[in-house]
């Protein structure tokens, strides 16, 4: 049995790539349909080869009857109009990071914490953050394995992790530098082409940025509320894909065999570890691949129980819209979609999230 699905946002990088990612996967579809913004109303989108979909208006659109939203519209859209969604019985799958930390809302990886699905009470899930969730893939076999305390992690983010007008900029700027045109800064905060700017969102109060501060409560909302992490936000001129080198320090002594073994066991990950030149993966190699590739696997002789390593997903797959459809995926799986799904119950008292 198929299911209504709706796609909201459709029009953007990341709604066009779960379009494509639904499709690729056979998620079992009975009726999709594309949302967007008024002023994207009426154009057209791709789902699958050969089904094109006029875009309806999200702020007219009736979710009653839909079983099923994938929301990637930016978070001040997501506020208004997933709890409408949900109040219509359309169980939702968020992309932003509106819903991420509220109590009662799961924040999954479908490979580290699908069980947290079945606590969606609001009706809503979360994807967490890009640079978060394929980080969270690589860890999820260690921390099994060694019990991480403490992650340090510096990220090299593509300008797609910024939408289309990122990519854009990155385009023009370097394509401006073979001419001598001064590159127009917008969408970053310095000129990214042959650059890198180490500020992602906003700046905080103790001065991380807001990238750098949700990597840290997301991974202990996924993975352990125990885990430390101190997270550097880079973003980086490459078009696709974000990387990530990585410490972790780990409560038992680390067995390099057994992490290795460990990880190419591991859903979602792919171990591509040879100590010789090109022995790696790279952002370029990963694009358009749904796994999480790690290199670069080593102990850390500076702490006690250390493993570095480096790790690389295409974030609009892993990152954005492959997570969102294995979030649907996980949710069928575990017969959760549907009028008669027991998300829709009235929650036992002993049950009630905190």
């Amino acid at each position: 049995m198929g299911y209504r699905v709706a796609v909201v946002g459709a029009t953007g990088a990341v709604g066009r790539e779960i379009l494509k990612t639904l499709a690729e996967r056979q998620f079992p579809v009975d009726e999709i349909v594309a949302l967007a913004s008024a002023r994207s109303a009426g154009r057209e989108v791709s789902f699958g080869e050969k089904k094109v979909l006029k875009v309806q208006n999200l702020e007219t659109f009736d979710f009653t009857g839909w079983d099923i939203a994938l929301f990637s519209p930016g978070g001040a859209v997501s506020a208004k109009y997933a709890p409408k969604a949900a109040a219509a019985k359309c169980l939702v799958v968020d992309n932003t990071s509106h819903f991420r930390m509220e109590p009662g809302i799961p924040l999954v990886v479908p490979e580290v914490n699908a069980a947290a699905l079945k606590k969606a009470r609001k009706g809503i899930i979360a994807n967490p953050n890009c640079s978060t969730a394929q980080m969270m893939v690589a860890l999820k076999p260690l921390h099994d394995l060694f019990t991480i305390r403490r992650v340090v992690v510096s990220t090299y983010q593509a300008v797609s992790g910024a939408g289309k007008s990122g990519m854009d900029e990155l385009f023009s700027q370097t394509k401006g530098s073979f001419v001598n045109d001064p590159p127009t800064v917008a969408q970053f905060t310095k000129q990214i082409a042959f650059n890198l700017i180490p500020h992602i969102d906003r700046f905080m109060e103790d001065g991380s940025t807001k990238e750098e501060w949700k990597m840290a409560v997301e991974t202990r909302k996924i993975l352990d509320p125990d885990i430390k992490v101190l997270a550097t936000c880079v973003r980086v001129p490459v078009f696709i894909g974000h990387s990530e080198a990585i410490s972790i320090e780990c409560e038992k002594p680390v067995d390099l065999e057994k992490a290795r073994a460990a990880l190419r066991k591991a859903p979602g990950v792919v171990l591509r570890d040879e100590r010789e030149d090109g022995g790696y993966v790279t952002p370029i190699e990963c694009v358009g691949e749904d796994d999480t590739y790690v290199s670069r696997l080593r102990i850390d002789p500076t702490v006690e129980n250390g493993l570095a390593f480096w790790c690389v997903s295409d974030n609009l797959r892993k990152g954005a819209a492959l997570n969102a459809v294995q979030i649907a995926e996980s949710l069928d799986e575990q017969h959760l979609i549907g009028k008669d799904s027991p998300l829709w119950q009235p929650v036992p008292r002993a049950e009630e999230p905190s």
